[in-house]
């Protein structure tokens, strides 16, 4: 991922970013018939330097694992396509502007570590449930003491992803003038699309005033 020096988030912007979403792409170092396994999702990741989640025991995840131990979870948020003339800058031809995206990237480059132990696999989908459950879930906590956990845990494997660097990147006009970024908040705000309000207020705490 091609970061530049304005585009560089902050350790406290993607920590944030990390608080609101549990759902990515694992993508593996290892090859399945000859190219990466990419799974999207759920993880909890624990505020620190470790993520948890569990897959189906036939995912072919595990063939690319055995290969390299090395993954990518990767991230992104908050986007939004800019349009041509609002990209263009101010004095030139907004008919030959060139349009752009703007989003949030955050990779999390991990050391995959397998989990069999039945307790330990329990363990992990013991916190996710707490995490991804509504309050108030009838859900029991899953324990190796339930006979019904007992015969489903075969079926899953648990991982911990140990997190050993962080690439992040949040792309919103930071090589532009704060008055041009300015006008662009203002587009977004008429256009209204689906994330647009997202990418706006982004785009202006991350405007110097």
């Amino acid at each position: 991922m091609l970061i530049h020096p304005w585009d560089q988030a902050a350790r406290d912007e993607w920590r944030a970013f990390l608080d609101g979403v549990d759902f990515g792409q694992l993508v593996t170092a290892g090859h399945v018939d000859g190219y990466p396994v990419v799974v999207p999702t759920h993880f909890l990741y624990d505020g620190d330097a470790t993520v948890l989640l569990h897959l189906a025991r036939p995912n072919p995840l595990w063939r690319a694992l055995e290969a390299d131990p090395h993954v990518v979870l990767a991230l992104t948020g908050d986007y939004a396509y800019v349009e041509a003339a609002w990209n263009a800058n101010p004095g030139t031809d907004p008919t030959l502007g060139v349009p752009t995206s703007y989003y949030t990237g955050v990779q999390l480059l991990c050391r995959a570590e397998v989990v069999d132990d039945p307790d330990e696999k329990a363990a992990i989908l013991a916190r996710q449930l707490a995490h991804h459950e509504p309050p108030g879930s009838t859900r029991v906590t899953p324990s190796t003491d339930l006979e019904s956990d007992r015969r489903q845990l075969p079926g899953i494997r648990g991982l911990r992803l140990h997190v050993e660097h962080v690439r992040a990147k949040m792309k919103y006009g930071g090589n532009k003038t704060p008055e041009h970024r300015a006008d662009i908040a203002g587009h977004l705000a008429e256009r209204a699309g689906p994330l647009d309000q997202q990418v706006r207020d982004r785009l202006l705490r991350r405007t110097p005033e």
